[in-house]
């Protein structure tokens, strides 16, 4: 078992070198100096191939901070960081050099946290050098970015090999939507408030829409993407990791273990789409050129690198069902794409109306009362509700308005943390709660196997193509429509 600490750690970061380092880590390792979240003893061993010493490193670490971090680089700050940080020369495919790296590790005997910013083909050498070098054993810890695999099949490859060399606890597999503020704040939206807590259930909800939408393409990463797509990019962790949180029921603590079962739960319930009825639940689309904040993109097979017969979506919507008793009946419709018409983040939960309409002479139906949750930008939560325009008119006259709280986002504004400062942080002190366990990733891929396979074996049914900067190929909206249902627009 990791035992949860604040002592003194070693940061060892495989693909130092990469765009993950650059953009997401080194920046979130210099607001947790700032905010003095470090320990005192704590040291930064970057790692790769090239022919660099730590002066060189450092240089170059300092360049990149400077061009991704959204503030001014602060150098008593940054003085402090350097300090940190060491290059140690490693070809993870030569298993010899992790020697070199446990030579580094044993002058300060502190507790190993490895992150692996790196392609998952790489996995299994690091898994195997750190094995070979005995540099595995409690409670030194493991980061593995997502994808995991890109299938079932693979996932259960990398995680088998993976617990050859490490216990489930001392795993910490990231999704970064877990480390935002917003998606944190569910927890205490649902469980914390008894308005919320005594109305989520079939009883009071008709349907949940949840929509991540994106302005920017695949931006360069085309070999990446076209394997991928948006289905394993963006919905087998991302959005399903929303889905589970919205719909899980109350954990018995917030311990990982506990929130970590019931999301399992709720991967079990969902329904399985397959070839059988993958044409009535699901819509992909793939994006052709447009204007997006009036300037003009290219399509998906115009981009550098760019296959121009591919098949692979960049646009995904989806009608789930969940098989148990408390939301059974109620359809959660997905929605995530890239060159859309704006990026945001949102939940929108719609109620059920009053089977007994009291204003029927001056209001022949009653809107649909909904809570509408922004996850980014600018974090919010906003509900409609029905009231009677004033006036001293006989017949009740109504009208839908809104009530809105940012009150959130206004007051800790200047707190909020980035998902990878956070969850750096929390895999530094061997917190897991934050972070995916096996079950939770293999779940998922045993639902989204299906649909991916489904589209492969439907026959001349190509993604569909919509312009770049709008809302997606028209069947998005006749997925709801079907139902009689519309996707919430945006505000």
């Amino acid at each position: 078992m990791i035992i949860e600490t604040n002592q003194a750690c070693d940061l060892v970061i495989f693909g130092a070198k990469g765009d993950l380092t650059k953009r997401k880590l080194l920046p979130a390792l210099y607001k947790l100096e700032k905010s003095k979240k470090i320990h005192e003893h704590t040291r930064i061993i970057a790692t790769g191939r090239a022919d660099w010493n730590t002066q060189k490193y450092i240089k170059i670490a300092e360049k990149e901070i400077k061009y991704f971090l959204n503030e001014e680089i602060n150098i008593f700050i940054w003085k402090k960081l350097s300090s940190r940080i060491f290059f140690c020369n490693i070809d993870v495919y030569k298993p010899l050099d992790f020697f070199r790296l446990k030579k580094i590790l044993n002058e300060k005997k502190n507790i190993i946290v490895y992150y692996c910013a790196v392609p998952p083909n790489t996995l299994d050498s690091i898994f195997i050098g750190l094995g070979n070098a005995n540099l595995n054993m409690i409670p030194s810890r493991i980061v593995l970015e997502k994808p995991l695999g890109i299938c079932l099949k693979t996932s259960k490859q990398i995680n088998d090999q993976l617990s050859k060399y490490f216990l489930e606890s001392q795993i910490f597999r990231i999704d970064h939507y877990l480390g935002k503020e917003s998606i944190l704040n569910l927890l205490a939206l649902r469980f914390a408030n008894s308005f919320f807590f005594y109305n989520w259930s079939n009883e009071t909800i008709d349907h949940i829409q949840i929509t991540v939408s994106e302005e920017v393409g695949i931006e360069d990463r085309w070999n990446y993407f076209d394997t991928m797509g948006q289905m394993r990019d963006m919905v087998q962790n991302h959005l399903l990791q929303i889905l589970t949180i919205l719909t899980m029921d109350q954990p018995k603590d917030i311990t990982s273990e506990s929130i970590r079962h019931e999301k399992v739960k709720i991967l079990r319930t969902l329904s399985p789409i397959n070839i059988s009825n993958i044409n009535k639940y699901t819509v992909r689309g793939q994006y052709c050129s447009g204007f997006v904040k009036g300037e003009k993109v290219p399509a998906y097979s115009e981009e550098n690198g760019a296959n121009k017969n591919s098949q692979t979506e960049t646009f995904v919507a989806i009608k789930v069902n969940l098989n148990n008793n408390k939301w059974s009946g109620i359809p959660i419709y997905l929605r995530t794409g890239k060159r859309l018409a704006h990026k945001y983040s949102e939940i929108v939960v719609f109620f059920k109306k009053n089977p007994i309409n009291l204003f029927k002479n001056s209001q022949s139906e009653l809107l649909q009362n909904k809570l509408i949750i922004r996850l980014e930008p600018n974090a919010n939560i906003k509900f409609d509700f029905i009231h009677k325009i004033p006036g001293l008119e006989q017949e009740y006259k109504l009208e839908s308005s809104q009530m809105k709280s940012n009150y959130f986002h206004q007051k800790y504004s200047k707190n909020i943390i980035d998902a990878y400062e956070r969850l750096l942080f929390e895999s530094i002190r061997g917190i897991q709660s934050l972070f995916v366990c096996r079950d939770e990733v293999e779940e998922a891929w045993k639902w989204i196997d299906p649909i991916i396979e489904g589209w492969k074996n439907t026959e001349n049914n190509p993604p569909q193509l919509y312009m770049s900067g709008t809302w997606g190929p028209k069947n998005s909206d006749l997925l709801l429509a079907h139902d009689n249902r519309y996707w919430h627009e945006f505000n």
